[in-house]
Formats: structure tokens, sequence, C-alpha cells
């Protein structure tokens, strides 16, 4: 599981900008460093947590390689509690490259995929769920899932959990107690207690489970496909939602032939917005091609928006859309109002049969407002900005829940079957055992493997 080597790797995205930076973490870091790095200082003179300029040289030719700052941190205040150097040089990518195989040539190990972080976990920097806090705040691509990860980073699930944990300990303690004295006679006033513990350890946890469909939304997002016969306006909406000239636009049926995807924030939920080809029947390979993605992905979809022009009503190509739709979430929007009155907008509504009906003039920005605001009623029942709350956002941890729950439900119905103290232990261990796998108090190799090899 762990090697005191010395690891380095980039810390920074790879490629050019303007400045990369290197992280080595281990016992080596200071030395290691210290044989490349130049300065006005010896790498003992510089004091931990300081920034100190210099200059990266090859100690082999003396070859200067880059001006630098160099970060100096001693453990155990470090990301990793190891000894920590950061190089901050010029964010080149032969600079990069010739620095870090410097480090290399000088003994330390390129790290593997998130092992800062799996150290951090496994020298007790951070339990296991503020780890994978970490990832889920580097992807979070709106503010509210931003707040969902710092939560988690900040250990809010990771107390409430633990809390919880140590109640169904101290239970199992009451229960052995109860088991090794038999002559105190305190089993039935035991067994009350324990079951109503449980009731109420449970009811917690359903609480938190509760939370897994809207916190899942938070760190996932929504696919969102706008579907439509050719030239309702679906790549106007698509632009309008994205705030740029994502797709291109023209008078002309069927410009749009392949998917076109973007990431927006609607309302604070993460949303992949997909623009399909206009769906109609053609002899076009190429547009054929695309209107078979348009239906993969409406068939993937978590919304579908159909999009209806206005100014020509729904014709054979919108009612074959709307039979493809059909039994998936979708609302319609009827497009290019300005092109029609008030009549022609009923009929077209008398015409639908679905649940929700908005009206846009996409091209002139209006009812984009109204349908962000109704996406985010659909998800969220139009609130979602409860962060006091802690939710569940990972599916892992909503699996061990469950489980947990299970376990507390068996050792209820042992209760309930009159079954002595000693004979439901397994069960509440069991429960124990499943929330302690979501913190990282117990858990297996290949368990921590797979989540901080993703």
């Amino acid at each position: 599981m762990y090697y005191e080597d010395t690891i380095a790797a980039l810390s920074t995205p790879y490629g050019t900008g303007g400045i990369g930076v290197i992280r080595v973490s281990g016992d080596m870091s200071f030395d290691v460093v210290s044989k490349l790095f130049r300065s006005s200082k010896s790498m003992d003179e510089i004091a931990s947590h300081t920034v100190s300029y210099g200059k990266i040289f090859d100690p082999w030719t003396n070859e200067v390689i880059d001006e630098v700052l160099m970060l100096k941190m001693k453990k155990p205040n470090t990301f990793t509690r190891e000894d920590v150097v950061e190089i901050h040089c010029h964010g080149g990518i032969v600079v990069i490259n010739r620095v870090m195989e410097l480090i290399f040539k000088m003994g330390v190990r390129p790290a593997d995929a998130g092992e800062f972080t799996k150290r951090a976990f496994l020298n007790g920097r951070i339990d296991l769920s503020q780890a994978e806090a970490i990832i889920d705040l580097i992807n979070s691509k709106t503010v509210e899932s931003s707040k969902a990860a710092v939560s988690h980073l900040e250990g809010r699930l990771s107390n409430k959990l633990k809390a919880l944990r140590g109640d169904l300990v101290e239970l199992l303690a009451h229960i052995e107690v109860t088991v090794d004295y038999p002559e105190h006679d305190i089993e039935e006033i035991t067994g009350e207690k324990v079951y109503a513990s449980l009731k109420q350890i449970k009811e917690e946890l359903l609480e938190l489970a509760r939370t897994f469909s809207r916190g899942k939304l938070l760190r996932e997002g929504i696919n969102i496909v706008i579907a439509g016969k050719p030239n309702v306006g679906k790549s106007s909406l698509l632009n309008q939602l994205a705030g740029s000239t994502r797709a291109i636009v023209t008078d002309i049926p069927g410009t749009t032939r392949d998917i076109i995807e973007e990431y927006v924030n609607i309302k604070g939920i993460p949303a992949k917005i997909i623009d399909t080809a206009g769906i109609r029947p053609t002899q076009d390979v190429v547009e054929r091609i695309g209107v078979d993605k348009a239906f993969k992905a409406i068939e993937d979809a978590d919304l579908i928006i159909m999009v209806i022009a206005a100014d020509t009503g729904i014709v054979k190509e919108d009612e074959e859309v709307l039979q493809g739709i059909r039994g998936k979430k979708n609302l319609v929007l009827i497009n290019k109002t300005d092109l029609a009155d008030r009549s022609r907008l009923d009929e077209i509504r008398k015409q639908l049969d679905v649940d929700i009906i908005l009206e846009a003039s996409v091209i002139n920005d209006e009812g984009i407002e109204g349908l962000e605001d109704k996406i985010s009623e659909l998800f969220f029942k139009g609130d979602i900005s409860k962060n006091e709350e802690v939710l569940l956002t990972n599916a892992r941890h909503k699996s061990l829940v469950d489980k947990a729950i299970n376990a507390i439900d068996q050792a209820l119905s042992s209760f309930d079957m009159g079954m002595p103290l000693d004979m439901v232990t397994i069960d509440i261990k069991n429960s124990a055992e499943y929330i302690g796998q979501i913190t990282g108090e117990s858990i297996d190799d290949a368990v921590l493997h797979n989540i901080f090899s993703l």
C-alpha cells in the first residue's frame, strides 16, 4: 500500500504556460533538490514554508536550466505529511521535462496517479471521503458543485459518519457488557436501549441517503438534449445557453449534422447541453448518420428539450420526434414566437400532448430565463442552495450507506423475533464496517487502489 520512497510529479497541467509547478514528496526531497537548486542560501538555511529564488542547474554539466522559485515545506505540516518541495519553473514543455529528468536521475520515482492524495490519506492527513472530495473539487463545473466538494473536504460528511459509527460501536460495547456479566440481569434494559438507538441511527442514515439524487446531480450534472426537426432554432438555443457562438446557425435546414456538446451552468446545475442534427427523413448519408446519433442521444438523455417552430406549427417531422421522446423526461419549447400571433401559439399548445410547454423567441433572447428556471425546478424543485445540508454525492458512498441501513434492518428484525442480544451483534458490526469503508477506517487494498487510480 505504501512505499517510503520519494516521488515527484507535475502539479500543473502539462503543456505550454507561464508557470509549471513540480512537486517532490518524501524523505529525499530536500537532499535531491539541494543538489539541483542554487540560491544565496543553502537548503539547510532556508526556513520551512518560505519561498526562495534561485536557479536549477544540471550537476553533471553545470548548465543552468531555468530561473525558479522554490518552496520548502518540512513535515508534518504538509499535504502528504512528508517533506515536500515545490519548484515553480517556467511553463514550457522543454523546461519542465528537463527539470523532471534531473529529479528522476537523482533517484526520485515518478508519482503514480493520485499518489500524493493517497499518501495524505495513509499518513492520516485526510480520511478517504475527503480524499475523494479533492478530485470532485478539481472537476466541479459550477459554484454549487464546488461548495458540495468543499463541504466534504472540510470533513462535514466524515464527521457525521464517524459519529454514527461511534454510536454503533458504543452499542456493541453495551451488548458485550450484558453478555459478559449476565448476573446483573440488565439484558432487557440494554435491549430496549439498543433497539431505540438503532432506529435513530437508521433514520439518520436514511436522511443522508435521500440526499443522493440531489448530490449526484451536483457532482455529475445532467445531460440535456436539444431535439427537433431542422431549422427550428436548436443551435441558436445552444448558443444562448452557452453564452457564446458554439454552433453554426443558418437558415439552411440540415446545417447541424453531428452532435455538438457544451458544458453550461444552469441555475447552479452543471449541465452538458447536446445539440443534435435536425430529425427528418433524408437521403444524405452524412445527415442520416447525424439523425441516428440524435436518437441515440435522446435515449441517453436526462432531459430532452423538444423545439418546435411557431411559424410552421406541428408537422410530420415534429410528430416523429414527439413519439421518440415519449416516456422520457421532456419539455417542449415553442420557438420563434415573434413570428406567430397568440391564437397560433394556443393552437399549437392544444395539439401537444405533453406536460410542460414553454414559449420563447431564442433569437431575441426571450424565454431563456424561464427555460432555465423550469430545468432547475424539474431537478431540484427550484432550490439548489441548501449547502448547510450534508449531501451524498458519490455512488460508492451511497451503496455503502444502503448496506449499513440493510444491516441495521436485519438487527432490528432479530430483536423483533426475540433473539438474544449477542445474536444481533454481527449485523451491528457489519453496519459499522460499511460506514467505516466510506471514511477509510476499514478498507481493503483493492478498493483503495481503485479509488486512487481514477
